[in-house]
């Protein structure tokens, strides 16, 4: 029987993070990836979104593994809230399966049995009788793979994350034997990442930081402190080599930061001499030109971070940053958190240290940029080709790149998809099927998860802008005002425009209940509504704000 195949994302396409794909072969599902997206400005008090992992849920019986192909949070996080309703093997590298067990225990999962099937970066095994082969690449977090999976047709292969490096030191490398032992079967379908499509060139060497502050840590005066994120295992590791060379004392700045040095460690990654290590309790101690800190965190928590320490709100009151430190801001900000990284480096300046700012122009994630890309097609030769991970603009541009390569690839099987929208492949070819696979967003918050819908992040962003209670007591039998109107303003309003305000918002609440207390049919919530539209227009025509309106009517017989 010729086998049917099905491929469709969950999440990560136009969009920066939630990346999951589902391969469905014969009704066998195999899911590659199961990453978080971080919250922007108009989610407010979320901590992470994840899939709307419904479809999963519904045929967890046919989930034959989840294959976490590195240790991001984009990659893998959400695995963690949907893990104990769809319980399947997990393969991964011992780096990505202790980069998955920190954050599970980070967001409060670390009662969870997770049944990991470790695997070397590059492996070859079989999952549901069917050849699976992981091959290593080069990514800033170590032991990074891609994915090949055997089906009669050829390999359905995903890069994951990458770059072409052929100088990379062992955790980090660009495994271009195994990608072209797996190029002698016939490459099927090849799922490329496209976050840096638009870049022309090769991005190596680019993301690499030494380079950006070796000559700092050769003559500061004073401490360095350096922000990175806690996923970006290749900078802190140059971080860590550039101590030993300068002959520096490096502190974790936090037990956050010391977690993960620590369970790296545990994997033979990131090791620091103990002639090179400090604890926080010798902060004081340390001549401050041999001192090194290092803060690190998950998304906006480390930009949090280091506003703290910037307005000496941190927890630990050793640690304060004086004129004669340097701050290296090495975590530029996504598309998703620039006004929390612009926050925290403005406050860093506020504190009067020296400040120096590692852009996104010149300091990049490792991922595949241009050429890149080309690469990878012209080793692979795949004949259908879907670009992955990225807003649209980027997946756009990664399937631009495949078709100027004059290699077979043509409008005809170049696939741009969206999530819940399927690329369906047996032997008649390939063809595009928007089936309306459950899709979408889910968002966290806290130990909640789907909690928040969209009317409760209306609710929050009102909140933001103010609040404004409008009370009245009423009687229905008379059919008058008896007590008010009496307005209370919280959050919005400077006092000097206060008592305008409060006339003109007073005069509408009165007048509008007058308005239904003369009408011969009273309707409380009728009442509600006009009182709550007709206030909060007149708050918007003066202020240009939109808060929170509560009207409260009390109604006595």
């Amino acid at each position: 029987m010729a086998e049917k195949i099905k491929i469709f994302a969950l999440g990560g396409l136009d969009e920066d993070g939630k990346n999951c794909t589902v391969i469905d072969i014969n009704g066998d599902l195999f899911v590659i990836n199961c990453g978080v997206k971080f919250p922007d400005r108009t989610m407010p008090g979320i901590d992470y979104v994840i899939p709307n992992f419904t479809f999963l849920k519904e045929n967890k019986t046919h989930i034959k593994g989840y294959f976490l192909l590195h240790g991001h949070d984009d990659e893998m996080g959400a695995l963690a809230y949907l893990y104990e309703d769809a319980p399947a093997p997990i393969y991964a590298s011992k780096v990505t399966a202790t980069m998955f067990s920190i954050f599970a225990k980070h967001v409060g999962m670390n009662n969870v049995r997770f049944d990991y099937r470790l695997v070397t970066p590059t492996s070859d095994f079989k999952v549901a009788g069917r050849n699976i082969h992981f091959f290593h690449t080069a990514h800033n977090v170590a032991d990074s793979s891609g994915i090949a999976i055997e089906t009669e047709y050829g390999n359905i292969v995903i890069t994951s994350d990458f770059v072409v490096e052929n100088n990379a030191t062992p955790g980090y490398l660009h495994d271009m034997n195994a990608i072209a032992a797996i190029a002698e079967r016939p490459t099927l379908v090849l799922l490329s990442e496209s976050q840096y499509a638009n870049r022309p060139g090769y991005t190596a060497p680019n993301y690499k930081l030494t380079h950006h502050i070796e000559e700092i840590f050769k003559g500061a005066q004073g401490r360095i402190f350096i922000s990175l994120f806690s996923m970006n295992l290749y900078n802190i590791d140059e971080v860590i080599r550039l101590a030993v060379k300068t002959r520096k004392k490096l502190i974790c700045y936090d037990e956050a930061t010391l977690s993960i040095v620590k369970a790296m460690e545990s994997c033979g990654q990131l090791v620091i001499p103990k002639e090179n290590s400090a604890s926080i309790d010798d902060f004081l101690r340390i001549k401050e030109s041999d001192l090194v800190v290092l803060i690190s965190g998950f998304g906006d928590r480390l930009y949090s971070k280091i506003a703290l320490l910037a307005t000496n709100s941190q927890e630990d009151r050793r640690i304060k940053l004086g004129p004669t430190d340097t701050f290296i801001f090495a975590s530029p900000s996504t598309d998703n958190n620039e006004i929390e990284a612009t926050d925290a480096i403005d406050e860093l300046y506020r504190s009067g240290c020296n400040v120096v700012p590692i852009g996104k122009k010149v300091f990049c994630n490792m991922h595949a940029s241009e050429e890149d890309l080309k690469m990878m097609i012209s080793v692979l030769k795949p004949k259908y080709y879907v670009p992955v991970k990225g807003f649209f603009k980027d997946l756009l541009r990664n399937g631009q790149v495949a078709l100027s390569m004059g290699i077979n690839l043509t409008h005809q099987n170049v696939f741009l998809l969206d999530n819940g929208m399927s690329l369906i492949i047996d032997e008649k070819g390939a063809r595009v099927f928007d089936e309306k696979i459950p899709h979408g967003d889910i968002m966290i918050d806290g130990i909640g998860v789907g909690d928040v819908g969209d009317k409760a992040l209306e609710d929050r962003s009102k909140l933001a802008e103010g609040v404004v209670v409008l009370a009245m007591t009423i009687s229905k039998k008379e059919r008058r005002v008896i007590a008010g109107p009496d307005v209370q303003m919280r959050g919005f309003v400077f006092v000097k425009e206060a008592d305008m305000i409060l006339r003109d918002v007073s005069k509408v609440f009165l007048s509008t209940v007058e308005e239904f207390l003369a009408k011969p049919i009273y309707n409380s919530d009728e009442v509600k509504q006009n009182v709550y539209e007709k206030c909060l227009r007149a708050i918007r025509r003066t202020t240009g704000k939109e808060p929170m309106v509560l009207p409260l009517i009390i109604e006595v017989e």
